[in-house]
């Protein structure tokens, strides 16, 4: 696959195929994308919890915010819930140019999962102290996002929106998660050449 193929392969998947087990291998390849990746100054704040246990993920689970956007959906329901998740943790102690990273690694991990033929959705919105204790995460460390990931059981679709004030993303009546995206003429705001 081209990286245009993944980018455009990439969406946020919110429902899985939640027998469709992971590895542990798979998702410390998937870490070490993100290793590998770019880091400002080099400083390498990030680390990483991985959980493809079914009992840690059933602990995880009720801890995350899924798809504001959809009022009415309380999240993926069993059976189509995450077979694995990536915690994103921050080292506070080393500088706060971690949000930089955190973009860098978080798109390295999804497209190296969709290469895969598995797809993910990076979840920001935590119960962080309730996960912190539940990970036995040191005080010296901050979660920033956890990566739900899983052979997704859903049809994501790009879609243009009509503007920019028009970019809420829905599902239609036959369970197809539509993803409006901001015309490429209304996002280049000048061109020199």
């Amino acid at each position: 696959m081209t990286v245009s193929e993944l980018v455009r392969k990439n969406r946020s998947y919110r429902r899985f195929d939640q027998k469709a087990r992971i590895a542990p291998e798979a998702l410390e390849s998937l870490v070490d994308l993100a290793r590998q990746s770019g880091s400002a100054g080099n400083k390498q704040p990030l680390r990483y919890i991985v959980s493809c246990s079914e009992e840690m993920n059933r602990k995880i689970f009720p801890n995350l915010t899924w798809a504001a956007a959809l009022k009415e959906w309380p999240g993926p329901a069993e059976g189509e819930r995450p077979a694995a998740y990536i915690v994103v943790v921050a080292d506070k102690t080393i500088w706060n140019w971690a949000a930089v990273d955190l973009g860098v690694a978080s798109q390295s991990i999804l497209l190296g999962a969709t290469e895969i033929g598995l797809g993910g959705c990076t979840i920001g919105v935590l119960k962080k102290q309730e996960l912190t204790e539940l990970l036995a995460i040191p005080e010296e460390l901050e979660i920033r996002v956890v990566i739900a990931l899983g052979k997704p059981v859903e049809t994501v679709v790009l879609e243009e929106a009509e503007s920019a004030e028009s970019t809420t993303y829905y599902r239609s009546d036959d369970q197809v998660h539509h993803v409006p995206k901001i015309p490429l003429k209304d996002v280049i705001l000048d061109t020199y050449v």
